[in-house]
């Protein structure tokens, strides 16, 4: 039997995620899920990719907003979950260009001096429908995610990465992979053949697999980068010189879904034989 073992959102894009025993699903994701991000002085947005301490500012949720600390320094600062400014312009996230809205002058010099880098926080409001990457099959048409690369969840069973901890030195922990769906039971790697599945009220597609860019080799206590797991993935996770590790979702339907959920799988997709586990 599988079961939902943990929820995780990352209000801010590329910042640290936040753990919840309970999740609202939306239209664009979980709430709050990536309704934020981070751009610099030509609108596109930042990433742990090319600013790795961006790891080290630490989201949490109050009552009236984001509270960001910043962990070398223990700066915070508290983001209202509304913006306060009534100035929206276009940003660009890899190929899509979406509307957003500048939070505030404030939020904007606090996260250029903790990057150490001249950068402006946005905010995505309802109104702002940016489209999933359509490239592949199990896509339907007329889905939207929030600020997120492509698509608006990932999901990871926690047998695939006991089994890839199994061959490393290190083991690592979930947070390398950042996923917002974790669940327990089945064999390693079953999400990757998970095509249709129902959590509670909400259906959800399997899109695609996840390919996975440095993030994985941050160590998001401490900023330090490494070059696993992507060696170790590479060894038997690797298609066409990318490297798979769980996969992106769309759903159908709204409601909450909660740790200890069941997950009812009703359709399975064959698994590409480049990746079939060693």
């Amino acid at each position: 039997m599988l079961r939902v073992s943990q929820l995780f959102i990352y209000p801010i894009k590329s910042l640290g995620g936040v753990e919840l025993t309970s999740a609202a699903v939306t239209d664009r994701g979980l709430e709050l899920d990536r309704r934020w991000m981070l751009v610099d002085n030509n609108n596109r947005f930042l990433s742990q990719r090319e600013f790795v301490q961006m790891a080290l500012l630490k989201v949490s949720l109050s009552a009236d907003g984001l509270l960001v600390n910043h962990a070398p320094t223990n700066r915070q600062i508290l983001i209202p979950f509304e913006p306060q400014t009534k100035q929206f312009g276009e940003f660009t996230i890899w190929d899509d260009t979406c509307t957003g809205q500048y939070v505030s002058a404030d939020a904007d010099a606090w996260f250029s001096n903790a990057l150490q880098h001249p950068c402006r926080l946005v905010y995505m409001p309802n109104q702002s429908k940016r489209l999933v990457d359509p490239e592949f099959k199990y896509v339907t048409q007329h889905k939207i995610t929030s600020f997120s690369d492509a698509y608006p969840f990932l999901i990871i069973g926690q047998s695939s990465l006991d089994d890839l901890n199994q061959r490393l030195e290190v083991k690592l922990p979930m947070d390398r992979f950042r996923p917002n769906i974790v669940f327990t039971g089945g064999q390693p790697y079953a999400e990757d053949t998970m095509a249709q599945f129902t959590i509670g009220t909400v259906q959800f597609t399997g899109s695609k697999l996840c390919a996975r860019c440095n993030i994985p080799t941050i160590n998001q206590q401490t900023g330090a980068v490494a070059k696993e797991p992507t060696r170790t993935l590479a060894k038997y996770r690797q298609s066409k010189n990318k490297v798979y590790f769980g996969q992106n979702l769309i759903h159908n339907g709204h409601g909450t879904i909660s740790i200890g959920d069941i997950i009812e799988v009703a359709e399975v997709k064959e698994m590409l034989n480049s990746l079939t586990p060693a």
